[in-house]
Parts: C-alpha cells; structure tokens; sequence
C-alpha cells in the first residue's frame, strides 16, 4: 500500500506553496534592483477593477497680477486627466505526473520532488520578472508589463504610454541623452573622464527643487567608467543601500544632489548595454491585483485534469509598473562608444 495518497501529496504541494509564496517575491526583490528599491521604498500598491487608472494634473491654473478695477481672468482649464494601463499577469506552472508521484512514495522523497519542483518555478518566475521589468512589454504579443524600456524609451516623442500620445503631450515625455552627441564640450564617449561631469548636467537640467533621479540603473560600462571616476573615499554606500542586499552599489553626490547607483548587469542580463537609467523613484509605482500577488491561481490542494494524470497549480502575479510623472526620469546612451 503507498505511504503517501494523491490527495496527500496535494495537500503537501499546498501547504508547500502557501510556505512559499511570499518568499517568491524576497526573490525576485534579491535578484533584481529596480524592484528591490520599488518595494523598499514602498511604491507597490494594489488596484481593483479592469484597468489601472492613475488621476494625473495635465496643467496648471494660471495666476493674475491686478489693480483696482482689473478684470479677473477665469478662462476654463483641463486640469486633470487619467492615465490608463491595462493590468498584465504572468503565471508559472507547478505540476507533476502521476508517474512522478507514483515514483516518488514515501514522506522525505514527496518532499524532495516538491521542493525541487517549486524551486525550479520560483527561478522561472524570478527571470519572466527580470526580462519583463527591462522589456518594452511588447514581449509574448503585447502580453508582459512595460519595463523601462517601454517607460523610458530611447525616442521619446512616440508612442502610446497609459493611454496617452506622447506625441501629443510633451509633459508625457521622459528625456533621451546620447554621449556622442549631447556633450560636445565634455565628450563624446562615456569614461572616467566624462560620465561625472554627464550625469551633473544631466541632473541639473532634469530636476526641480527636490525632484531629480534618485536611482541610476547602470549598464556595466557606466558603472565601471563612474567607479574608476571615483577615489576609494569618494565611493559612498548607505547601510539601507542596495549594496548592502548584495548589489554592486555605490552612490553620485554632486550638484546637490544624491542617487544610488546600481549596476545592473551580469550573466545573462536584460540590461541594454551602454545605458543609464535616472529614475525618479517617487514617480514610479509596481501596481498589483491584490490576491494576485505571487499567490496561486487555484484555491485548496490545486487541480487534477479529468483526461491526464497530473497534478496542476499556478503560482501568479498581476499587475503593470507605471510611470506617472516622467519630467525627472531621463536615459543616457552611448549610440556609438568606439569614437
């Protein structure tokens, strides 16, 4: 007779995942900065309904100086407007055959093929996120959430971003700088030379009072170039930095400013190379379905095909990450880093 029964190996899988779950969302936090910074600095919020609508001011009102018998404009304004994004949603499978389970009996060999089985699942979930989170969302048909790549593309005056023509609405826009172009007096290539004096003017020309990038995502030439930049006693990391996760981190402090910097390449990364990203982080939101968020699709011990002898369940995430105020959120390349 076998030890352990369908029904309780399911239970086993069940009470495995819900174990789990939340710790699938450590993960892809420790694998990957930009969601690591969203979730630390708390900007994950959940939605309901079928859309993500973020209210956005679109203008201004306009102020009057007058004297005595003045007449007082009131002209009428469009002051406010909505973003819209359509929620995305990724699922990784967790499954196995009746052969697998029939082969595994006993309590210590169910564990062992339930724990090989999620771990593999929570390291698929963990790269869908990383390749999505720099992807245009353009990805499986327009089906994965818009990235960075999407969010601050390279040409800034096309495209439909939440619903809005960035064509149409210049405020919509983030900004693109090219090294090879736009520093004719400091450079034409990123290096140790150049890329302080680059990102500088870079911040001062997108900023506004307290408002700049906060976060610099860094290709690995960027990053090495800023490094070698840097004297040893220049190199600042806060002990609630990324380099304290495990990161390659240190921080830019320069024209009153101060961002983290992140490298954010390596084996197999997504990261464009050549590239900086400056992220206003207040700006930027990872918005999920709540119950969606790293949990499973099916209630209780999951589900088993009528016609196949298997065990299915789902591990899930639905949201999109949103840019809702792009003027302090820019893009350095470097189009051509051979001249």
């Amino acid at each position: 007779m076998a030890i352990v029964t369908d029904r309780q190996y399911r239970q086993i899988l069940s009470t495995a995942l819900a174990e789990r779950s939340s710790g699938i969302e450590d993960l892809v936090s420790d694998s990957n900065p930009l969601f690591n910074v969203i979730r630390r600095k708390g900007r994950m919020r959940s939605f309901s309904g079928p859309e993500i609508r973020q209210t956005l001011q679109i203008n201004k009102q306009d102020s009057q100086w007058a004297r005595g018998y003045d007449f007082l404009q009131n002209p009428p304004i469009e002051l406010w407007n909505d973003a819209v994004w359509t929620p995305k949603a990724v699922y990784v499978p967790v499954s196995l055959t009746g052969q697998e389970i029939r082969a595994n009996q006993g309590a210590n060999q169910i564990f062992d093929i339930v724990d090989g089985t999620l771990e593999a699942a929570e390291n698929a979930l963990v790269d869908a996120f990383d390749e999505a989170l720099h992807g245009d969302g353009t990805a499986d048909g327009g089906k994965a959430i818009i990235g960075l790549a999407g969010a601050v593309p390279i040409v800034t005056n096309t495209g439909v971003y939440g619903g809005i023509d960035r064509a149409n609405v210049a405020m919509w826009r983030t900004s693109t700088f090219d090294a090879d172009t736009d520093f004719p007096d400091i450079g034409t290539q990123v290096d140790s030379t150049t890329i302080r004096p680059m990102l500088s003017r870079i911040l001062s020309q997108r900023s506004r009072g307290n408002r700049a990038a906060d976060l610099l995502i860094m290709s690995e030439e960027h990053y090495w170039a800023y490094d070698a930049a840097t004297t040893a006693i220049q190199r600042i990391a806060r002990e609630d930095s990324l380099a304290a996760l495990g990161f390659s981190s240190i921080e830019y402090v320069g024209g009153g400013k101060r961002a983290e910097i992140v490298l954010a390449s390596g084996l197999n990364s997504n990261m464009p190379s050549n590239t900086t990203y400056g992220i206003e982080t207040r700006s930027l939101m990872l918005r999920y379905r709540e119950g969606a968020n790293f949990a499973t699709l099916f209630d209780g011990d999951g589900q088993m095909p009528i016609n196949q002898d298997a065990i299915a369940q789902f591990v899930m995430w639905e949201g999109e990450l949103t840019l809702v105020n792009p003027a302090f959120t820019w893009r350095l390349i470097d189009s051509d880093p051979a001249t």
